[in-house]
């Protein structure tokens, strides 16, 4: 069995003028959203095993709070540079190349891509998943590279808990 966790990283900020998109930090509402979510899912299932991000400043800092409220050590945080795409198939690329030795995962990365492979790979249909969603897949598998239809066993979106 393989569990994997897809968040979609917070609510970034538009504030700041002249800086590139892979360069924009969250808003103070992102920070409060990503410790919120981080804080329900560390009550709710272990540790993953490996957390995994996109190179986007708004990713990492989303991944980083995550790790603080997993206790996960930041120096352990794997950062994917193919992940800072707004297509699913370099999620899935990412997700299938995972270590075996790995049952769980986490991942912080963009919609599009989050919705179109929530959608492919989960039993739950979703319109959209929200900044800082989270969604949780089971697979029935030893193999990251051989998943198919999962089984949707969490979605938490911020808007749950205001």
């Amino acid at each position: 069995m393989k569990t994997l966790y897809i968040v979609r990283h917070a609510k970034s900020s538009w504030e700041y003028e002249g800086i590139k998109d892979i360069d924009r930090p969250l808003k103070k509402r992102g920070i409060n959203d990503a410790y919120l979510i981080s804080n329900v899912l560390q009550k709710k299932v272990a540790c993953p095993d490996v957390f995994v991000s996109s190179c986007a400043n708004r990713a990492l800092h989303t991944a980083m709070i995550f790790s603080y409220t997993f206790n996960y050590p930041l120096a352990n945080i794997k950062i994917n540079k193919s992940l800072y795409s707004f297509s699913d198939g370099y999620l899935i690329k990412t997700v299938k190349a995972l270590d075996d030795g790995f049952d769980s995962a986490i991942i912080f990365s963009h919609d599009h891509g989050i919705s179109t492979f929530v959608n492919k790979f989960g039993s739950l249909e979703l319109d959209h998943v929200p900044t800082c969603g989270v969604i949780g897949i089971k697979f029935d598998t030893s193999y990251w590279k051989n998943i198919k239809m999962g089984k949707t066993f969490i979605t938490e979106f911020p808007k749950h808990y205001k």
